[in-house]
């Protein structure tokens, strides 16, 4: 079950996806109390951030993202202290990922945070296992933390497990000889490791033309859902999706725009590629795999 909560100075406003996995949103003037918000696990603000020391224009964007966090502990119950501006895009996070998460929003973000509640109550129901191209051994240690964020933010897909799975032809285990802990202090030059070994014709998702923008890939036998999180704060145009696999020809429901049509779909060597003209802050896509 996934719970979103936004509270704000004047009013909650609160959206609970429930077992039919069917949105609803009813308003409340105390959701939690000071004491129960205090008990949560504070998520970092999700966008992107400028690094202390490092101007160089060529570098990509760093990206503050919570999604690796959720994936590792999706057990726990989050909160978000936001400034204004950013109650839309951690609603759009947090869903992505399944998060039970309060997010405690500025008043002037209640209109977009209606808005983005709104969205998420339209979309078809799809409880679907999320796709990995690798699995990450977690030893519980901030250095295999900072590797998963790494490999999130590339869009490397990958599921955590407690030790080596025969599912995975590749297990990154941190301090093993294959992977030893010297390589993984540069999270950044290791990431770009695993792509290597992984390749990128066997990678699930591929993004072109944005670095902003973090990709969580779910499905089963018959259907996929693609979330697009953008987390750059503008609009992006001309957004190009490989997926691997062959899928039927769709839409997607975006933000702002509602439903619009994939465009420049094409089906070759096994993959599927497409476009989208714009993205906001968020955007769902489902296909249907071609039997």
């Amino acid at each position: 079950m996934i719970r979103i909560i936004l509270l704000a100075v004047l009013s909650g406003l609160v959206w609970t996806q429930g077992p039919e996995s069917r949105a609803k949103i009813r308003l409340t003037t105390s959701p939690l109390s000071d004491a129960e918000l205090t008990s949560l696990d504070a998520l970092d603000t999700p966008g992107i951030t400028a690094r202390a020391g490092i101007a160089s224009p060529t570098r990509a964007p760093w990206i503050v993202a919570n999604g690796w966090r959720v994936m590792r502990h999706p057990e726990r119950r989050y909160r978000y202290d936001l400034p204004a501006g950013k109650a839309a895009l951690a609603a759009a996070e947090a869903f992505a990922y399944g998060a039970d998460a309060v997010l405690k929003i500025d008043p002037a973000d209640e209109p977009g945070a209606a808005a983005i509640l709104r969205f998420l109550e339209g979309l078809p129901a799809a409880d679907l296992p999320a796709i990995s191209d690798l699995a990450v051994v977690d030893d519980g240690s901030a250095l295999t933390g900072e590797v998963m964020n790494l490999l999130a933010r590339r869009n490397l897909l990958y599921e955590i497990v407690k030790a080596p799975s025969t599912r995975f032809s590749i297990n990154i285990a941190i301090g093993s000889r294959e992977f030893p802990r010297d390589d993984a202090a540069d999270p950044s030059a290791f990431a770009l490791k695993i792509r290597r070994l992984l390749t990128d014709e066997q990678r699930s998702l591929r993004l072109f033309g944005s670095e902003v923008v973090i990709g969580r890939l779910t499905g089963d036998a018959s259907r996929i859902r693609l979330h697009l999180v953008n987390y750059g704060g503008r609009e992006i145009e001309g957004l190009r999706v490989r997926l691997r696999g062959v899928y039927t020809a769709g839409d997607a429901s975006v933000v702002g725009a509602g439903r619009v049509p994939l465009q420049d779909y094409v089906v070759a060597d096994g993959a599927t590629e497409f476009s989208l003209a714009r993205i906001g802050t968020y955007a769902v896509i489902d296909l249907n795999r071609t039997r």
